[in-house]
């Protein structure tokens, strides 16, 4: 099915929940362009293939 090669996008609740963080915590990392986010209008909107890279290129560095 073609729907299942698109990239996943979540919001930043998503997110937030996906990485167990709270989504204050996920817009500010966002905002400072310390984890990888778009903006769509006024909305942040993170691909979770990204992310998850992300999280493997930064595992022991942590979230500060």
């Amino acid at each position: 099915m073609i729907e299942d090669r698109k990239p996943r996008l979540m919001t930043i609740d998503e997110a937030a929940k996906y990485l167990r963080i709270h989504k204050s915590t996920v817009y500010r990392l966002a905002k400072g362009g310390r984890i990888p986010a778009s903006k769509v209008g006024n909305k942040w909107r993170f691909r979770k293939d990204v992310i998850d890279q992300w999280l493997s290129e930064n595992e022991n560095n942590g979230l500060k």
